[in-house]
């Protein structure tokens, strides 16, 4: 997938400067324990990345992950991909001087350096693709890290049966307004979510993470609609 083929919507929420601006907040209200997602996921990398580890970040826009694994360990430098430049800048802008680690890299999986890398992250992004852009790009990544190397994954993930999947979506929504989100903006983000996003089961995303040619697939995080995996190229 090329920047000008992304499909539209997609990159149009990113880039509406309002809901850039607002970007943190929206994370922390919307996925539970996101802080302690990120600390788990630095956690995971470093029994695998040495000390000076090349790391590479697939949708780093925003910056939030980049800023916390850049703070947990200081040697290690970064590739961050996204396809919104308005987001890249955000990042920019979180990190502050620590981006002077980070090469930015606007587009896609295929628009990353080749590596190899020690280590990948790709937080709160798959879930924008379908099975098939999912496992190509699960594997894109996997073909960029060193053998060994871990890739820690976390996107929106849950029981997709008619009835268990609305339960899950109307959590999902609960959860951000008790965290503080305007429940009119948390129920559009309900349906929105609801209807654009391609969602599967826990089950069938690790099954896309072995498809892709990633060994030892082990789930870690679980809060609510969100799962997050470890696994080695």
């Amino acid at each position: 997938m090329t920047v000008d083929a992304a499909p539209k919507p997609f990159l149009d929420h990113f880039d509406d400067p309002a809901k850039v601006a607002a970007y943190a907040e929206g994370p922390r209200r919307f996925v539970p324990g996101l802080d302690a997602l990120h600390r788990m996921t630095g956690v995971l990398l470093a029994e695998h990345a040495p000390p000076q580890a090349r790391v590479l970040v697939l949708g780093a826009g925003g910056g939030l992950e980049l800023k916390a694994l850049a703070e947990a360990q200081p040697g290690w430098t970064f590739v961050g991909v996204d396809p919104a430049p308005a987001m890249l800048d955000l990042a920019a802008r979180t990190l502050g001087p620590l981006a002077t680690r980070v090469e930015f890299v606007r587009g896609y999986i295929e628009d990353a350096p080749p590596g190899p890398f020690d280590a990948a992250v790709c937080l709160l992004t798959l879930h924008f693709l379908d099975a098939a852009e999912r496992r190509r790009t699960a594997a894109d990544i996997r073909a960029r890290l060193r053998p060994g190397a871990p890739f820690v994954a976390a996107h929106s993930s849950f029981p997709q049966a008619p009835r268990e999947r609305d339960r899950w979506l109307a959590r999902y929504a609960a959860y951000a307004v008790a965290s503080g989100a305007d429940p009119e903006a948390a129920a559009g983000a309900q349906a929105a979510v609801g209807s654009s996003l391609d969602l599967f089961d826990p089950e069938t995303d690790a099954a896309i993470l072995r498809d892709a040619g990633f060994a030892d697939v082990t789930p870690f995080f679980a809060a609510f609609t969100w799962r997050g995996w470890v696994a080695y190229a």
